[in-house]
C-alpha cells in the first residue's frame, strides 16, 4: 500500500462497516466489546473515497483505541464490498493467527510469537520450525526429512531459490532445538528472531498474498458484471 487511499482496496474484510468484533483491546485483550466515542471522516477531492477516524472505547475497561478504517471506493450505499483497517495501540500478545492461514499453522505460529515474547529462545525456534514443516507439508511438500521437502518445494516454483537458501538455515537452527545434544549451545536471541522473520515471510508468501490476489480477482470481476 503506497497511499492510505489504497486503504480496502483489493483486500480486506467483508461488509462496508467497520468490523469491530474482530478487534481486540490491547489492554483487557477482550475482542469486540466497543462503542464509538468520536468519528471523524476525511473525503478524497478527486473521488467518492473517504477515510474514517474512530475512536473506540472499550465496554469492559474503558481503554481506548483509534482506528483509521474505510470501504473500497464506489461501494457506499451498496450492500455488499471490503473494507480495512488499522489499529493503535493493537494487543502485544499473539492471540490468534488471520483467518485464512490453514488451523494448524496458525496453532504453532502464536505459540512460536509468544516464546520470543517471553525470552524462551529454544522453544521459539522449535514452534517456528514444526510451523514451518506444516505450512512446506500442505503445500503438497515430498520427502523424507525436511531438507527434502524444501528442496521439492523449490524444485517445483512454490518457494523461489532465495526463500530456499533462507529456509536451509532456518532448518538448522529450529533442528537444533528439537534434537539437542549433550552441551549444545543454546539457542541466542538473533537466532530466534532469524527464525520468526523467515516464517513470518513465509507464511505472507505462502497464505497470505494469494488470499489478497484472489479478493482483488473476486472485486474486479464484479466491476466487470
Amino acid at each position: 500500500m503506497d497511499s492510505w487511499w489504497q486503504l480496502g482496496e483489493g483486500s480486506g474484510y467483508q461488509g462496508l462497516e467497520l468490523a469491530t468484533y474482530k478487534i481486540t483491546c490491547p489492554f483487557c485483550m477482550e475482542s469486540g466489546n466497543f462503542k464509538s466515542a468520536y468519528h471523524a471522516e476525511k473525503k478524497n477531492p478527486k473521488s467518492n473515497k473517504k477515510l474514517n477516524f474512530e475512536t473506540l472505547e472499550c465496554g469492559n475497561c474503558k481503554g481506548y483505541v483509534q482506528v483509521l478504517w474505510s470501504a473500497t471506493e464506489g461501494s457506499y450505499g451498496y450492500g455488499s464490498g471490503l473494507h480495512d483497517y488499522r489499529v493503535q495501540p493493537w494487543p502485544l500478545n499473539y492471540e490468534k493467527h488471520p483467518e485464512h492461514w490453514p488451523t494448524d499453522v496458525g496453532r504453532y505460529w502464536p505459540q512460536a510469537k509468544r516464546n520470543v515474547v517471553d525470552e524462551n529462545w529454544d522453544a521459539a525456534a522449535v514452534m517456528a520450525r514444526s510451523a514451518l514443516q506444516l505450512a512446506l507439508r500442505g503445500n503438497k511438500a515430498s520427502g523424507k526429512s525436511l531438507k527434502q521437502e524444501i528442496e521439492d518445494l523449490a524444485a517445483k516454483g512454490v518457494l523461489p531459490p532465495i526463500m530456499k537458501e533462507w529456509s536451509d538455515q532456518v532448518r538448522e537452527l529450529g533442528n537444533d532445538s528439537a534434537h539437542p545434544t549433550p552441551s549444545q549451545s543454546a539457542t541466542t536471541p538473533g537466532d530466534a528472531g532469524d527464525i520468526i522473520r523467515f516464517l513470518d515471510f513465509l507464511l505472507e508468501y505462502l497464505y497470505s498474498l494469494p488470499h489478497q490476489i484472489k479478493q482483488y480477482r473476486e472485486r474486479s470481476a464484479k466491476k466487470d458484471k
